[in-house]
């Protein structure tokens, strides 16, 4: 009897997730190099950037799943599968039943202030694994949380600070591009300030804390945020002055 791997059942048309759109390897080369040159043109491209993280990042994925399985808190989230959503997440419960200075307030407040909600992220396509195309998803899916651990906001400076802080965490290629080549579209003294003050704490921060894909984030809304943060080993960044 024959035996298909899931990489063979992708290739050959068979999806293994309902949002999973199957491509051959040349596909897969055409899509990340197209993702990869929108994406640095345009960071904003949400969907560019998405598809360039999926084709390029499989065996990083592999990492950040077998890291997960070291933990027992990672091997808990890989099996019960949370999602960050606004139809598996009550807002509103959240607004009233968190007090001030715990992480769950400091968490919708932020989303609340930046006007954003975690139902904007793309849905996963290109990863040929069940699994991993998981991984990914909660990786998309926790990016909030690290906007609030961190204290780092939206703007593209901001953002590219966190991203050296994920590439860090992940090893990501789509985390190295946008760290690498992002700052272009930076003006001198963003850079300077980029590179002179947010790197170094991105770097240093990174690399230090806990891996946060093994953090059941969900299970720490009423914690005090400061509590949580020195539990994690996350030194807030920098203000942006």
């Amino acid at each position: 009897m024959l035996i298909l791997t899931a990489r063979q059942l992708a290739t050959s048309g068979h999806k293994l997730y309902p949002t999973h759109i199957p491509i051959s390897g040349l596909q897969r080369t055409i899509l990340a190099a197209g993702s990869a040159v929108t994406a640095l043109r345009n960071p904003l491209r949400g969907d560019m950037v998405a598809a360039l993280g999926e084709t390029t990042g499989y065996y990083f994925l592999k990492r950040m799943r077998d890291q997960m399985l070291q933990s027992d808190t990672g091997r808990q989230i890989l099996r019960e599968r949370p999602a960050i959503h606004t139809s598996s997440l009550n807002f509103d419960e959240l607004r009233a039943t968190c007090a001030p200075g715990t992480f769950g307030y400091a968490y919708v407040s932020w989303l609340d202030a930046e006007g954003v909600t975690p139902d904007t992220r793309c849905p996963v396509h290109f990863v040929d694994d069940e699994e991993l195309a998981y991984v990914i998803k909660r990786y998309r899916e926790i990016h909030d949380f690290f906007h609030t651990l961190t204290g780092l906001g939206v703007t593209v400076e901001e953002e590219l600070a966190l991203k050296w802080f994920e590439w860090v965490q992940t090893g990501l290629p789509m985390t190295a591009l946008s760290s690498l080549f992002g700052p272009l579209q930076l003006s001198w003294h963003e850079r300077r300030r980029l590179y002179g003050t947010f790197v170094p704490w991105a770097l240093q921060c990174g690399a230090s804390c806990t891996p946060l894909m093994n953090v059941y984030f969900e299970k720490q809304f009423h914690t005090p945020l400061g509590e949580l943060r020195k539990s994690l080993g996350i030194i807030p960044a920098p203000p942006l002055h």
